[in-house]
């Protein structure tokens, strides 16, 4: 059985997991106030261009979303997002769970338009009965998106003018930003940090047992956001165990390396799936691609490759989500090929 089901179903890379042995036996300060988160903290706000005290290690994507979100919004604000958002979706109501509405607006493959983030804002400031809504505080989108698309240098930075020009927070969610940016040259941390007001940089998916590194991009880190951390049970007493990897995954360009590795792997799967005839349901530069199968060849595939079924398509196909990572190999690829050329022979 080989897995293309998702990109954290592996340990860690192993440099990050050497880092953590040759670490172990040293005794440091807990909560994160250890060399290692120090020196993380360090790495990535050089390599962002903002002041270290604007970092934040947190362990979990969920968990940074719900904690960045409700320490950025006021109690009676909401977050603005595309439909298809995790935070709309696939956290279980995290968000709400804080007491902030998510607002779903449509979607193109995943991305929202900045013409229709304008328009939601235009309507919302002209109704007469506005102060009975949930006041949208903030604007959540995903870089990569949920359907492995990107937005643009100039979507993003269209959508903060939006943002700016309505009194809108923008965050980022960046679980796999090292695969959006190993897939497009024209965005980079420094570009993220002049053009959000917070982001994170994924290290979950992206090679670390786990964690997540929130940048916040003005000096703008909310006001005892140590103490929001620890109030929302996200404070790990060994904090240690983030820093030493966020402090591995930013040594000698780790972290993009690695994500590169996993696009060309998603690339070279990307053409194994149309060489299969097979057909793919949006044109993902990333490391998931959406392909549509017949229920038959799906039900066939899965004894031997785990996939994720993501959506019906029709009566008789499904969307399913392949995923590759900085742990796939070429040798699992090549098993692939071969299941698939049984399978539509």
């Amino acid at each position: 059985m080989i897995s293309f089901e998702c990109d954290y179903n592996n340990g860690a890379h192993p440099d990050v997991l050497l880092h953590l042995v040759e670490t172990n036996s040293e005794q440091t300060l807990t909560y994160g106030f250890d060399r290692f988160s120090d020196s993380a903290r360090k790495k990535i706000a050089e390599a962002c261009g903002v002041d270290a005290n604007d970092v934040h290690l947190l362990t979990g994507g969920t968990q940074t979303n719900a904690t960045v979100i409700d320490a950025m919004l006021r109690s009676y604000e909401g977050v603005v997002c595309p439909a298809t958002a995790h935070i709309n979706v696939h956290e279980a109501g995290a968000i709400e769970a804080s007491g902030h509405k998510v607002i779903g607006l449509p979607h193109k493959d995943g991305k929202l338009d900045a013409a229709t983030l304008d328009h939601y804002m235009r309507v919302f400031e002209h109704d007469e009965s506005r102060d009975h809504i949930a006041q949208p505080g903030m604007v959540y989108i995903s870089y990569p998106t949920e359907m492995g698309t990107l937005y643009s240098a100039d979507e993003i930075a269209n959508i903060y003018a939006t943002c700016q020009r309505h009194g809108l927070q923008l965050f980022v969610d960046g679980a796999r930003l090292g695969y959006a940016l190993a897939a497009d040259s024209t965005i980079d941390l420094p570009f993220l940090a002049q053009h959000t007001d917070a982001f994170y940089i994924g290290g979950t998916k992206v090679g670390a047992l786990c964690g997540e590194a929130v940048v916040f991009t003005h000096g703008n880190t909310p006001r005892c956001f140590f103490t929001i951390i620890k109030r929302h049970g996200a404070l790990l007493a060994k904090g240690r165990l983030t820093g030493v990897q966020f402090d591995a995954l930013f040594t000698h360009g780790l972290y993009l390396r690695i994500s590169r590795h996993a696009i060309d792997m998603a690339m070279q799967l990307r053409k194994i799936l149309v060489e299969a005839g097979l057909r793919l349901h949006v044109e993902s530069p990333t490391n998931q691609q959406f392909v549509v199968l017949p229920n038959e060849l799906m039900h066939r595939l899965e004894q031997q490759v785990l996939f994720t079924h993501w959506e019906p398509f029709d009566d008789t196909h499904t969307v399913c989500r392949f995923v590759t990572s900085w742990a796939t190999t070429y040798e699992e690829l090549e098993i692939l090929r071969e299941i698939l050329r049984e399978a539509t022979a």
